[in-house]
């Protein structure tokens, strides 16, 4: 089995992790320029996916020429999408461009045939106070977090997508959870890989 990654920086975060846990189980790749998109995780850039409207054009170029040589097709996006800017209250993605963005991705990943299989990833909590009250430049939102995960799982049931709930399991491990306004301690990165890996198992042996 294959699983390829297209998701934001916590997507790049846990993904060593990952990819420890998948030996034996999967073959891991992801979205290439993980050294680029490390410069700046706030400007999503090489391996970060960044918004919908990224993944999306990403997606399409990859269905242009020739698709993803993978099983499942395990994308998140949705972090970049509620960043609001601190004066106007404009979101970069507004809800509604959102839940259009995403029914395109189905269809795109679609497009590519029976492989891959797309897994829609449920964006990570964010908190106000800890994000907000950091100096980068724009804010976030756990309502809109909240608010944007129900607009994909509507999209993504009504696709028949399954879904990967990393934002519930995440939001459990507790409070002391962020290293900065909004990614995540080495213990926590790697309880998620180990989440999603186990994820992947139960559909490999599923398939047994």
């Amino acid at each position: 089995m294959n699983v390829y990654v297209i998701g934001d920086s916590i997507s790049i975060h846990y993904g060593p992790h990952l990819a420890r846990f998948l030996s034996g189980i999967a073959e891991y790749s992801r979205k290439e320029g993980e050294e680029e998109a490390l410069l700046n995780l706030d400007k999503p850039q090489g391996a970060n996916g960044g918004d919908s409207g990224m993944v999306l054009s990403f997606l399409e170029a990859k269905a242009r020429s020739g698709g993803i040589d993978a099983d499942l097709l395990l994308v998140n996006c949705g972090l970049h999408d509620i960043k609001t800017d601190p004066a106007t209250g404009a979101r970069q993605v507004a809800l509604e461009q959102y839940a259009r963005n995403l029914r395109a991705i189905v269809r795109t990943a679609a497009s590519m045939g029976p492989r891959p299989r797309l897994v829609w990833i449920r964006t990570t909590p964010c908190d106000d106070a800890v994000h907000n009250s950091r100096n980068v430049g724009f804010h976030r939102f756990a309502a809109d977090c909240a608010a944007y995960n129900r607009a994909a799982d509507e999209v993504m049931a009504a696709a028949g997508v399954p879904s990967i709930d990393l934002y519930t399991f995440t939001a459990n491990l507790g409070p002391e959870i962020y290293c900065d306004h909004v990614h995540f301690t080495e213990p926590v990165r790697e309880k998620q890989a180990a989440f999603i890996a186990g994820w992947v198992a139960g559909v490999k042996s599923a398939r047994r």
